[in-house]
């Protein structure tokens, strides 16, 4: 079907008649798929300067099918997302480095892979090292053209890798450095992070009749990078995937380093039907659990449904329906861990009013 074709679906919507505005939408601006009536991936009716890669019939696929994740994986989501923007804004020339994980084991079974890009593994902790020797050994060459990615999940980025990527950031090295949380060690068996959640049941920290789950509150990892003073960071979610890979494409145009980190629902982890990631991620972003917004030389920006809670266009959904949707938090539910859910609560005002702060200095 060509632009040209205007029939009308059973749902009352006209193929290839595309409102005026969605001519003038930024890429971090959610666009609406008026021939289906939803925000879905892959439609090619759209005019090209609105359209996403995902949409491009000549985008990479870094992250090709054949991989071994877990059915609803919010993680090789994200990163089919990120790698392909990278992709695009690189001009397909670039390598990734990837720690040990989720993301590693499901991807490269040996002697079998599913990236269509020049990847390297390196150890749990020392992927952002990696990334930086290589960037210096194409630097040394001369290479400019190629650039450099590195991932790992929460538990090889804020805790295992933590002091190599400080050390990145604080050398300024040209690296793009992509966290995908999905709050907990979920390769090794689902054991806590400095990510996971206070309240979270983990196999590390149960929930009991004495013990909450996790008894401490999370990291807040992209506001420790932006201390590094670095040119760019940001927070995404593979839910709205306009403003995801606009953050990707940023963060290679940048200066010097840069971080972006991305939420990866788990349906094994946080215990949900694997058919409802987006919907899990729409939904940490909606209770503020999980802000989108951007750190660009020293200016705090919020975006999609985070910027429009801001400025009052929707309502902030409540803590509770972040809880129920998840088992991992079903234990709060009961009346003697009121006090936790309390804190939970106040530790997510406190937070965002920080945020607030912050965008508006």
């Amino acid at each position: 079907m060509t632009t040209n074709d205007t029939t009308t679906d059973p749902a009352g919507f006209h193929h290839g008649i595309v409102p005026e505005v969605l001519h003038e939408q930024p890429a971090s601006k959610p666009v609406k798929f008026y021939q289906v009536g939803s925000f879905a991936v892959g439609n090619r009716l759209l005019p090209l300067e609105v359209r996403s890669v995902q949409s491009d019939p000549n985008r990479t696929n870094s992250l090709t099918s054949g991989h071994r994740a877990c059915q609803g994986c919010g993680e090789a989501l994200g990163a089919r997302y990120a790698l392909d923007a990278a992709m695009h804004a690189a001009d397909g020339k670039i390598v990734a480095v990837n720690a040990t994980g989720c993301l590693e084991v499901f991807s490269t079974p040996y002697p079998e892979t599913s990236w269509r890009v020049a990847w390297l593994h390196s150890l749990f902790g020392n992927a952002p090292a990696v990334a930086s020797g290589v960037a210096a050994a194409y630097k040394a060459m001369g290479r400019s053209d190629v650039r450099v990615v590195a991932q790992g999940g929460d538990g090889g980025t804020v805790d295992i890798g933590f002091g190599c990527l400080s050390g990145m950031f604080e050398r300024n090295d040209d690296v793009l450095y992509i966290c995908y949380d999905n709050e907990a060690y979920m390769n090794t068996g689902i054991q806590r992070s400095g990510a996971t959640q206070r309240g979270a049941s983990t196999t590390t920290c149960p929930s009991g009749t004495c013990i909450p789950g996790k008894k401490e509150i999370p990291k807040d990892l992209t506001k420790i990078i932006a201390a590094h003073k670095l040119p760019y960071a940001a927070q995404a979610s593979p839910h709205n995937w306009k403003d995801l890979i606009a953050k990707a494409a940023k963060g290679f145009e940048a200066n010097g380093p840069s971080f972006l980190n991305i939420i990866t629902p788990c349906p094994r982890g946080w215990r949900y039907d694997g058919a409802n990631t987006i919907e899990m991620a729409k939904l940490a972003v909606e209770t503020g659990m999980w802000p989108l917004y951007e750190y660009e030389n020293g200016k705090w920006t919020l975006t999609g449904e985070t910027k429009r809670i801001a400025e009052g266009k929707m309502e902030r959904r409540p803590l509770a329906d972040w809880l129920k949707a998840q088992g991992r938090f079903k234990h709060l539910l009961a009346p003697e861990w009121k006090d936790v859910v309390d804190d939970i609560q106040n530790n997510l005002d406190a937070s965002w009013d920080e945020l607030l702060r912050l965008t508006k200095l």
